[in-house]
């Protein structure tokens, strides 16, 4: 799910990445997943955010995504002290069928804040790269609970290692690629096996925020 951007001529903007979004924000991913849907893979950005989530059913997905970004808008508000929407419009979603474009997927997703921020090479911290084992030097054990769920599909727990091997952090994103149709209520044959629901990349592009009250 790719956030969305806050838009022009605002007056408070705060970052996602502040402090104070951290913990309720990867409490939100914790509590929006659910048996149906869940969240493998975050990155938090300055007005959007990136994730990788799995679901047994395009309905889940959608209901899933529709929840959390719900949920996020909520927490965003409450602690901004404002009222209204705050995402400007629908996420764009891309389902990941192949061991490489599960792995170019967790690429841009850990990595991301190379492309926004020009970032050196580390994990960020404001990701689920901390708990992420599939890095080419794994980094000490964090001290927080685990934020997002274990992955339930072989292509996200172990089947992305074909597509390339362990990730680097050298490794840059690649481009933004063009978003997918949303899923249709037919399921598709990647669809069809409950027990192995194929993971999705999600991206919601921009976050509006209204003018304080004068």
């Amino acid at each position: 799910m790719s956030g969305s951007r806050y838009a022009p001529g605002t007056h408070r903007r705060p970052s996602f990445r502040s402090e104070r979004f951290l913990v309720p924000i990867q409490s939100a991913f914790r509590a929006g997943t659910t048996g149906r849907f869940r969240v493998l893979h975050f990155s938090i950005q300055r007005d959007h955010l990136h994730l990788v989530v799995e679901a047994n059913e395009p309905m889940g997905f959608e209901r899933g995504v529709r929840g959390l970004a719900i949920r996020i808008a909520r927490l965003v508000n409450r602690l901004c002290g404002r009222c209204g929407a705050l995402w400007a419009d629908r996420y764009h979603a891309r389902l990941l069928r192949t061991p490489r474009e599960v792995r170019n997927g967790l690429v841009y997703v850990l990595l991301n804040f190379r492309k926004h921020l020009r970032a050196p090479p580390v994990i960020d911290p404001r990701s689920s790269g901390p708990w992420f084992d599939g890095w080419c030097r794994p980094p000490s054990a964090p001290t927080h609970p685990r934020p997002v769920a274990v992955p339930a599909t072989w292509l996200a727990a172990i089947g992305w290692l074909r597509g390339g091997g362990p990730i680097d952090v050298n490794e840059m994103p690649a481009p933004t690629p063009p978003p997918a149709a949303a899923p249709a209520r037919r399921a598709p044959r990647a669809w069809a096996s409950a027990p192995r629901p194929a993971p999705m990349i999600a991206r919601r592009r921009t976050a509006r925020s209204r003018r304080p009250d004068s």
